[in-house]
């Protein structure tokens, strides 16, 4: 009988009991669950409900809350990185940047672009960001 992915992800979760998905488990992940597309490991290991790694979880575009988060932890990865994990930090938010202008979430793709033109800048610039945005709200 077969295993399906879900199962040989709990099996390996199970036998390895990780506290975080980083870098290092997803490439194992990858090779246990060949072939597997990473968009779909990805998801599967959200479902599991262990904690992932900024650098493996990616950014988040499903509003402007996870957006921020997911920005700022790519931004402490990148800080603290070797010059490999800064080039992988930056692959993901340009990829994210496409895919934001693929979807047309201008709002998005102001954001990404910002933090790829300077990240150190985009805490303080996110904070102006949404006060520009809840004044525009309230009208």
């Amino acid at each position: 009988m077969r295993s399906t992915k879900r199962a040989k992800l709990a099996e390996w979760i199970a036998q390895h009991q990780p506290s975080q998905i980083d870098i290092e488990e997803l490439a194992a992940l990858k090779e246990v669950l060949a072939p597997v597309s990473e968009n779909y490991l990805k998801k599967l290991l959200r479902e599991s409900g262990v904690p992932l790694a900024p650098v493996v979880d990616g950014v988040r575009q499903s509003n402007l809350d996870e957006l921020e988060s997911s920005l700022l932890a790519l931004l402490a990865e990148y800080k603290s990185g070797d010059a490999m994990l800064k080039r992988e930090v930056r692959k993901l938010v340009i990829t994210a940047k496409d895919h934001a202008r693929w979807t047309h979430k201008e709002e998005n793709l102001l954001w990404l672009t910002t933090w790829l033109e300077n990240p150190p800048l985009f805490p303080a610039w996110v904070r102006l960001r949404r006060e520009i945005l809840a004044a525009d709200e309230r009208g």
